[in-house]
């Protein structure tokens, strides 16, 4: 059997069925499991993709499944994307496996301290949840907030709880 080309393909994940888009430049999509995830070409349908499309799949699927993998060495095909969401993708993907940082904190980091709510508009629009970890962002408080992926708080709860991230999962005394 001929093995097909494809630039996207579904994979399976502990948490369901996503879907990664590429192009020749790198990774221009991540689709979490939803009904935006069509039945389409999928990887083990013998679906051939480049290596660094294989290393993106590979490392969220190793995050879904609770491993803290750094996926910043998977690239990504920005172009169509303002400089200001590059720079707040670019700190976000620097956030650990396993931690936090707040809206306030990743503005500090851009050098815009003022500019928390900024921030949180451009994670609302992140075409590659995981790989630009956008649940790791949470209010200053720690409180999760604006989660726009597929299940909500839910998922960022879910993904932060399976990192470890301290806070997340553990049972509270009080709701």
């Amino acid at each position: 059997m001929e093995a097909k080309t494809a630039s996207t393909v579904t994979f399976d994940t502990t948490l369901g069925r996503c879907a990664i888009l590429w192009s020749e430049a790198g990774i221009t999509g991540v689709l979490l499991p939803s009904a935006k995830v069509r039945p389409g070409p999928a990887l083990d349908d013998g679906v051939e993709v480049p290596r660094f499309v294989r290393a993106a799949i590979d490392g969220i699927g190793a995050v879904m499944a609770g491993e803290a993998r750094d996926l910043r060495d998977v690239p990504l095909d920005e172009r169509g994307i303002d400089e200001w969401r590059r720079t707040v993708y670019a700190a976000t993907r620097d956030i650990p496996p396993g931690t936090t940082r707040s809206y306030g904190e990743v503005a500090r980091a851009v050098g815009r301290p003022d500019a928390a709510r900024d921030v949180g508009a451009a994670l609302a629009r992140n075409p590659f949840p995981v790989l630009v970890p956008c649940h790791r962002v949470v209010a200053a408080n720690g409180a999760l907030h604006g989660f726009s992926a597929p299940g909500g708080l839910a998922t960022k709860r879910r993904m932060l709880e399976l990192e470890g991230a301290p806070g997340y999962g553990q049972q509270a005394l009080f709701d």
